[in-house]
Formats: C-alpha cells, sequence, structure tokens
C-alpha cells in the first residue's frame, strides 16, 4: 500500500470512527445532549479534527442516516429471489423487524429521531431524497405486484404502503421503546405466547392475507 492508499484508509478509518462515537452518544445521551466537542473526545481527537470532515452533527447524523439506510437495502435485495408477491411481502416485513431490533441505533436515526429529516428538507430536495425513495418504492413495487396477484384490491397502493409501512413502524417503536413489553406484562396479554412481537406481526399478517 502506497502513502496515497495509506491517507485516503486514515480518512476513511477517522470518518467512519467520528460516525460510530456519534452514533453511541446519539444513543446513549440524546441527539440534543450530543456535541462536537463530546464527538471528538470519545475518540480522543479535537473538534477540529471533526470539522475537517463534517460541517455539524447535523451533517453527521444524516451520514448514519445514510449508512442505515444502505445496511437495510442490502437486507432487502437478497428477497427478490422470492417470486410470490405476498411471501416477499412477508419477508419484507420480518427483515425490517428484524433490523429494527438488530440496528436499533440506526433504526432511530432513521425513522425516529427529527433532525436526521430536518436536515435534509433544509438541505436537499426531497423529491431526490434517494435512500428513502428506493426504500418506499420497494415496498410500493411489491404492494403493486401483491394487487396484480390478487390482494388489497380496490386501494390505493401508494396510501396502502402507507399503511403497511406505518403500521411495521408503530410495531418497531413500540418495542424498541418498551411500551410493547410493558403493556404485554401489566395487562397480561398474550398468556402462553412465547414472543409477543412476532405474534403480533403474523396476526397482522393474516389481515393483509384476508384481504384477497
Amino acid at each position: 500500500m502506497g502513502i496515497r492508499e495509506r491517507k485516503l484508509k486514515h480518512k476513511e478509518d477517522l470518518k467512519q470512527s467520528i460516525l460510530d462515537a456519534a452514533k453511541q452518544l446519539f444513543q446513549r445521551e440524546g441527539y440534543e445532549a450530543t456535541s462536537i466537542r463530546k464527538i471528538a473526545a470519545e475518540i480522543e481527537f479535537s473538534p477540529t479534527t471533526i470539522y475537517l470532515y463534517y460541517k455539524d452533527k447535523a451533517e453527521i447524523a444524516h451520514a448514519l442516516h445514510r449508512e442505515g439506510f444502505k445496511i437495510m437495502a442490502d437486507q432487502f435485495r437478497v428477497l427478490s429471489y422470492i417470486e410470490d408477491p405476498f411471501e416477499r411481502l412477508k419477508a419484507m416485513g420480518r427483515v425490517y423487524l428484524q433490523f429494527a431490533i438488530d440496528y436499533a441505533d440506526y433504526y432511530e436515526l432513521m425513522f425516529v429521531m427529527k433532525e436526521p429529516i430536518q436536515h435534509i428538507s433544509g438541505c436537499f430536495d426531497m423529491e431526490e431524497w434517494k435512500e428513502g425513495a428506493e426504500a418506499f418504492h420497494l415496498l410500493q413495487s411489491n404492494i403493486i405486484a401483491c394487487q396484480e396477484a390478487g390482494y388489497f384490491k380496490g386501494f390505493d397502493p401508494t396510501a396502502f404502503s402507507m399503511v403497511v409501512w406505518s403500521t411495521m413502524h408503530g410495531l418497531c417503536t413500540l418495542k424498541l421503546h418498551g411500551h410493547l413489553d410493558h403493556v404485554i406484562r401489566e395487562k397480561g396479554l398474550f398468556e402462553g405466547v412465547e414472543d409477543a412481537l412476532q405474534h403480533t406481526f403474523e396476526t397482522f399478517v393474516q389481515f393483509l392475507k384476508g384481504t384477497k
């Protein structure tokens, strides 16, 4: 590896260290309580070093936001081999749930925290928001394919896609923030059910299947 390649690798490694530290701080202390100075202290660099790569913490949050969508897109991509559109939609739901659990910090940045999307709204044309647009287009395409197979007849595919997404998001958020487990525990719901999250998801799937 030559000098140029080593410098480039050092730069990329440092940028990733900044993102990793920021992600941990956003999750642990919240976005508002996290400062560039705190991020710098986490990786034992000066704030000036961070400003060489990111102009502010909103830009850092946006970079993490994009990184999260890339991970999720990679997981969705392997589902393209599933020919039956309804089975593919079910698989997407399972992947989405598992992504929210396995990458809770990214999920918060992508779908819960308002700051990253505010940064996008302020700096970019929302019609050209590639990451979010591609994710929603994938869902919408599957909904349309399901309609062609006889499901969800009479529904506007865009609106129905929003219903599916918002239902899954609500379930993920309730789980991640502890509300789902609290209500189940306090109210004694789902006795004998080993996994209430999956049980609720499968119930939603049965509801969707009933539209055929």
